[in-house]
C-alpha cells in the first residue's frame, strides 16, 4: 500500500506531465491560479462531504466537479497535491 506522501507525489507528477501544470504555468497564468484559487479547491477537495461549493474563478465547471464527485480518499491526494502546486507558484513567483 502506498503511503499518503506517495499517491501525494504521485498526483502531482501527473499534474505537471498530464496537464502541463507546473509552477511556471501557475506563476504566468494569473486569472486562473491566483487569490487563492488552487487553496480553496484543495479544501473543498479535503472536505469529507461537499454539499455545495463554488468553482474556483475561471476554473472549467465541469472539470472541478468531476474532483468534487471522486471518493474521499482520491480526493486528499488531489488536495495535498494542489497544496503542492500552490508552493511551486509561489517559488516560481520568487525568483
Amino acid at each position: 500500500m502506498k503511503s499518503g506522501l506517495d499517491l501525494i507525489k504521485e498526483e502531482r507528477e501527473k499534474q505537471i506531465t498530464k496537464h502541463g501544470f507546473t509552477g511556471e504555468h501557475h506563476a504566468n497564468h494569473p486569472e486562473w491560479y491566483n487569490e487563492n484559487q488552487l487553496i480553496y479547491a484543495a479544501a473543498t477537495l479535503s472536505m469529507k462531504e461537499i454539499n455545495s461549493c463554488l468553482v474556483p474563478k475561471n476554473w472549467d465547471a465541469n472539470w472541478f466537479i468531476n474532483l468534487i464527485k471522486r471518493p474521499y480518499k482520491e480526493r486528499l491526494f488531489i488536495a495535498g497535491a494542489l497544496i503542492a502546486s500552490e508552493l511551486d507558484r509561489l517559488n516560481q513567483l520568487d525568483k
